[in-house]
């Protein structure tokens, strides 16, 4: 039986194109800044963002971490959604490393709204931390893959512009966000100081994100990612990877999309499973009311099925579609899923 994972999309593996690339580039050494792959990536998605440098880091994690230390100092504070990664996935890393903190909000599938962010800033006072950075998720995780609209995007950077905070766009999956609305990628950074991607999510790369910004905060994003462990030398083969995936691998997103709405609609058939949100792009999460989804996880494996239970909600499976699945594969994970959950 064939295992169909849809655990994430961090999953996928390299295609042999991609591989191929990644054995004739061109390396040095990129502490020196001597890596003319990596020189090439960052000046490509400088320009895709909109911004005047980039930086090539080893994870999505890392960019965030790293665009937060350059916009805080010890006692400040992130204003984030509740499900931010920062918050949820990244290992306590705020306050461990940067000695500041988030102060969360319940945004609507993870998206933030201005009026509420602005009140959420904190007055001027020696008893409260500094309100010093507004951090936006595009797409959101949490959110279920959810896209912001620009003019959101757009009205947050502008609150954060007149309150005098930054806005750091975490864009994991931003890629996403512009194939499923067509806004490029550019817009969404325009207002942010500091913007990120990641090339090992739906874009296929095996590792790797960029940090993109003006070229004194890209200068200290340097320093940092040396006190984080430093740049990866000849780190080239890497970055042809995630030049392959720019393109190579963003017009197709699209087709990761439809798969997951044809996984929602599958499994949507199955009595008692509901879809609670719109599915926007490549994540979707599953309602099993009454199920615990650990133990449906461990279920689905045992057919072949590899899924996450969400967290949050302790019937609520996620699912994720990606380069190495197809429609054929979705369906028959819906099948299986059907075998599952079957009295």
């Amino acid at each position: 039986m064939k295992p169909i994972d849809l655990r994430s999309d961090t999953v996928t593996l390299p295609s042999p194109a991609m591989r191929e690339a990644m054995s004739r580039a061109p390396l040095g050494d990129d502490v020196y800044g001597e890596d003319p792959t990596v020189n090439r990536l960052q000046e490509l998605c400088a320009d895709l963002l909109g911004k005047e440098a980039a930086l090539f880091v080893a994870s999505g994690t890392m960019a965030n971490q790293v665009a937060l230390g350059v916009l805080t100092r010890p006692g400040d504070e992130v204003i984030c959604d509740q499900g931010a990664h920062p918050v949820n996935f990244e290992g306590g890393a705020m306050p461990a490393l940067w000695g500041i903190q988030p102060r969360t909000l319940k945004g609507e599938r993870g998206l933030l709204d201005p009026v509420e962010v602005e009140a959420a800033i904190r007055p001027e006072n020696e008893h409260f931390p500094r309100s010093r950075v507004l951090e936006i998720e595009n797409t959101h995780n949490r959110g279920g893959g959810s896209v912001y609209p620009l003019e959101r995007v757009r009205a947050l950077a502008e609150v954060a512009r007149r309150r005098g905070l930054d806005m750091y766009l975490d864009g994991a999956r931003l890629m996403n966000a512009v194939v499923a609305s067509g806004v490029p990628a550019r817009d969404y950074a325009e207002g942010a100081t500091l913007a990120s991607l990641c090339f090992s999510k739906g874009l296929g790369a095996p590792v790797g994100s960029i940090l993109a910004g003006d070229r004194d905060r890209i200068r200290d994003a340097r320093r940092l990612r040396k006190r984080l462990g430093g740049a990866m030398r000849q780190s080239g083969v890497l970055a042809a990877a995630a030049i392959f995936a720019l393109e190579n691998n963003v017009a197709r997103l699209a087709e990761d999309h439809d798969n997951a709405r044809a996984l929602a609609a599958a499994l949507s058939a199955i009595p008692g499973v509901s879809i609670p949100h719109p599915v926007e792009t490549n994540l979707l999460f599953a309602c099993f009311p009454g199920r615990s989804a650990v133990g449906l996880v461990a279920r689905f494996r045992a057919l072949g099925v590899l899924a996450n239970p969400e967290g949050f909600q302790p019937d609520l499976v996620r699912f994720v579609t990606h380069l190495d699945v197809s429609r054929d594969d979705v369906l028959e994970a819906a099948r299986r899923v059907a075998g599952a959950v079957a009295p």
